[in-house]
């Protein structure tokens, strides 16, 4: 059967399309993981997600607007895990601390994400200033905290990503160098380590 799909007495799904849709962005993000952008041609990507090379053409107009698609997702997925348990009620350091092990944990457990994200990252983009609006967007939690730090008194009055590369940033590149065994941190370390980034952005 094609795309479209019928249940019971002649009753039209429509959601095979968007499952076509998924099946070959997630085949993308799989492929660009392993081969990495120039890697990826549409006659793999194709045989992949089990579709006609055709089939990525009513998706997608091109490429690029793919691999902008899978960007969106891989961000998406890492801002959903960053912020997952965060209550935008809690104390400023206790979202804080949350948040910073949220990654710690997804940096230890799914590297790829990690890894993956900060690749897309160097790409450029069409659309670049409505990918850093949608970014926003999907860290609005992280973005709350910043703000309201600084609106406190309590962080320092630098731009929000500048505030998460010296502080969020930190527990990726602790996670990362820990997976790989380079160094084990016990729990008391791991405390240290979250109080220095902390220490890192408040004002003194």
């Amino acid at each position: 059967m094609n795309e479209r799909s019928f249940i019971g007495d002649g009753i039209m799904t429509t959601h095979a399309p968007q499952d076509k849709r998924q099946q070959i962005l997630s085949a993308a993000e799989k492929l660009i993981a392993e081969v990495g952008f120039q890697g990826l041609s549409m006659q793999k990507l194709a045989k992949e997600a089990g579709v006609a090379a055709g089939t990525i053409y009513r998706y997608f107009d091109d490429k690029d607007h793919l691999i902008d698609d899978v960007r969106v997702l891989v961000t998406q997925r890492v801002a959903d895990a960053v912020q997952e348990g965060v209550n935008d009620s809690d104390p400023i350091k206790q979202r804080y601390r949350t948040m910073w092990l949220n990654i710690w944990n997804l940096a230890g457990t799914n590297l790829a994400a990690i890894k993956n994200r900060v690749q897309y990252d160097s790409l450029p983009i069409k659309n670049s200033l409505n990918f850093r609006e949608l970014e926003r967007e999907m860290f609005a939690q992280v973005e709350l905290l910043f703000n309201e730090g600084k609106e406190q008194g309590l962080f320092k009055p630098l731009n929000n990503e500048v505030l998460g590369g010296l502080s969020l940033a930190a527990s990726v590149s602790l996670a990362r160098k820990h997976s790989l065994g380079f160094y084990q941190l016990d729990e008391a370390e791991l405390e240290s380590a979250i109080e220095a980034s902390w220490d890192a952005i408040i004002k003194h």
